[in-house]
This record gives C-alpha cells, sequence and structure tokens, in this order.
C-alpha cells in the first residue's frame, strides 16, 4: 500500500513508492556480494501483489472489527515479523531520544494514521475506489516537495502531470454526474491517508536521512511505536470484540504479516539491488491489482470511469516524477567575504 512506510533515504519525497521504510544509509560490508536466491522480478511482482491484496484484506478485517482493531492487528502483525527478522540478523533498536522523537512523528503520519483513515474509509466506499485513492500519494507528494523543499522546481511536465492526475481523480469520481453514487467522507479519508504519506516522507526526509542505523533497525523502531500509539487508542474508541470470527481475524493477520511486515523487507531488498527508481515502479500495480481483487473476489461494481479515471490518475503521476526537463536549480548567492569553492 501505500504504502506505506517511511523512506528514510535522501530521494525526493514526491518521487517515492506509497508504501515507504527507512531506508538503509549505506549498505552492510559484503552485502553486494551476496546474491538473491529469488530474483527481483519475481519478488517484484510479489509485492505488486501483496500491496495490491491489502485492500482487500481491509475490508474483509472491517467486516468484523472496528477499523482501529484493524490497524492495531496490522501494525502489531507486521511489527513481530520485523522483530522476527532484526532477531535473526541480530539488530538492534536505534538510540537516541531525539531519533525516537523523529520516529514517533514519522510513525503517526506514515503508519498509524494512513492505515487508520483506510480502515475507516472503507466502511463506506469500496477496496477499489481506496486502492485508486491511494495512487495520488506521488500527486499530494509533488505539491507539497514543491512547498517544503527548496531544491524541487517545477516543471511543466510535472505541472501537467498534477493536472492529469486531478482530472483522473474526477473521473474516478464521476464529477459529471455530481459525484452520485461516492460516498464523500469515505473517499476524503482515502485521500487524506494518501496525503498522509508524503508529509511524512518529507518530514523523514528532514530529520532523519543520512542515519547509520540500518533501514531494518529504523523501521523495526518505527512500527513499534506506531504500534504503541494504536494501543493507546484503540482502547479508547473501541470495545473488546465478543466475537472473533476467522475469515476477518486471518485477514487482519495477513494484512500485517504479509501486507506490512513482509512486504517492507521485500521492497527493501529490492531498492537495494536495482535502486528506488525502479523500486517505485510498483506504485503504478497496486491499483490495478487492488481493482481486480475487488471485483473478481468481493464482487465490487466497476463502471468504465474507474478503470479509465485510474489510467488517468497514474499518467499523471508518473509525469509528476519525471526528471526530465527539470529547470536548473538556482545557486545561492555568495555572501561577502565568502570564497569560491575550488574547482578539481
Amino acid at each position: 500500500m501505500g504504502y506505506r512506510l517511511a523512506a528514510m533515504s535522501t530521494a525526493t519525497p514526491s518521487r517515492a513508492p506509497s508504501p515507504p521504510s527507512p531506508a538503509p544509509a549505506s549498505a552492510p560490508a559484503g552485502a553486494a556480494t551476496r546474491a538473491p536466491r529469488v530474483g527481483w522480478r519475481v519478488r517484484f511482482a510479489v509485492l505488486a501483489v501483496v500491496w495490491g491484496f491489502s485492500f482487500l484484506l481491509i475490508k474483509v478485517g472491517t467486516s468484523a472489527y472496528a477499523p482501529f482493531q484493524v490497524t492495531f492487528g496490522r501494525l502489531l502483525f507486521g511489527t513481530l515479523v520485523l522483530a522476527a527478522a532484526m532477531a535473526v540478523r541480530r539488530t538492534g533498536l536505534p538510540r537516541g531520544a531525539r531519533t525516537w522523537a523523529h520516529l514517533t512523528v514519522a510513525a503517526f503520519f506514515l503508519n498509524a494514521l494512513p492505515f487508520s483513515l483506510f480502515a475507516f474509509a472503507e466502511l463506506t466506499i469500496p477496496s477499489t475506489l481506496a486502492g485508486i485513492c491511494n495512487a495520488t500519494s506521488p500527486l499530494w507528494g509533488m505539491v507539497l516537495s514543491l512547498v517544503a523543499l527548496s531544491e524541487d522546481r517545477p516543471t511543466r511536465r510535472r505541472v501537467a502531470g498534477l493536472g492529469l492526475g486531478f482530472l483522473g481523480v474526477l473521473t474516478v469520481l464521476g464529477a459529471w454526474q455530481g459525484f452520485s453514487g461516492v460516498d464523500g467522507a469515505g473517499t476524503a479519508m482515502a485521500l487524506l491517508a494518501s496525503l498522509s504519506y508524503p508529509v511524512g516522507w518529507i518530514y523523514v526526509r528532514r530529520t532523519l536521512a543520512g542515519r547509520s542505523e540500518s533501514h531494518l533497525s529504523l523501521t523495526g523502531a518505527q512500527l513499534m511505536l506506531a504500534t504503541a500509539q494504536l494501543a493507546v487508542v484503540t482502547p479508547l474508541f473501541t470495545s473488546m470484540p465478543t466475537a472473533f470470527p476467522l475469515v476477518p481475524l486471518l485477514a487482519v493477520v495477513a494484512l500485517g504479516a504479509l501486507g506490512t511486515g513482509f512486504a517492507m523487507l521485500v521492497q527493501y531488498g529490492i531498492v537495494s539491488e536495482v535502486g528506488p527508481t525502479t523500486g517505485q515502479m510498483v506504485t503504478y500495480f497496486i491499483p490495478v491489482i487492488a481493482t481486480a481483487a475487488g471485483v473478481t473476489l468481493l464482487d465490487e461494481p466497476l463502471t468504465w470511469n474507474t478503470p479509465v479515471g485510474a489510467l488517468v490518475v497514474l499518467a499523471g503521476a508518473a509525469l509528476t516524477q519525471s526528471r526530465a526537463g527539470a529547470a536548473p536549480r538556482t545557486p545561492r548567492p555568495r555572501r561577502r567575504g565568502e570564497r569560491r569553492p575550488a574547482q578539481r
């Protein structure tokens, strides 16, 4: 999903995939010599399927459990997967009060808030629409990065992509029909969840980029903090379920163990092997798989404007992430008495 987890690297947030997590500042010694047992293309396909099905799992989970309970279970089982990976690899947690404070904010914007919003949204909107709304994260990311990151400059192509993506959203929602048949509150929550990701990416870039800790250490700590946040919120707004239906319970377990914990491990293996540019392409397959899963397995309705609008959204998102024709970076004027850097 978009999912989705914090991208703790120096990559521009507007180009990061929707499900993001802290990226390693440097690869461990000998990592380049260890060839993965499964090719990255296979792992890429598995990641797309897992994240695409996450919206279906949310829908199934919220059919029996409260949205906060689904989110708490998702974070709990995802944390358990990462904790097991940390134990196997003998990876410790990060140190420093300031690091943990920044991770607390990242956990809120990249995990606790968007996961909860998607769970609440799918009480009233189809999982297909939630998956398409998730694909708007790069569009939100471009807008925010132009405001918050001085090195990002608007270009005609990226502005055109933003406008195209906006038209795609209107197409999905059937604007010419007065948005009839679309739950406004649920759609707004899904779009706010998608907005939360780039907010978190930008915060992480400003505060935690370039850390010496491994991505596993930072991501594990981040999910632990998000789980703690939901552990506080969930009892305040929900009551203990009187029954535990098996299928929704298995959906929550799969959502956490596979869609969060396992997916984060696979994502960073792909990024470390082929780079973030190729790794982020998984974003464009998620809404396609989410739509196919919702229609075939949940019998959700599908009209022509949903797939057409989704393709327009993805085309716009791709344009916003394009570097072609990027405006040149304006050099900072030298202060009085400042020497020009030596040329090598």
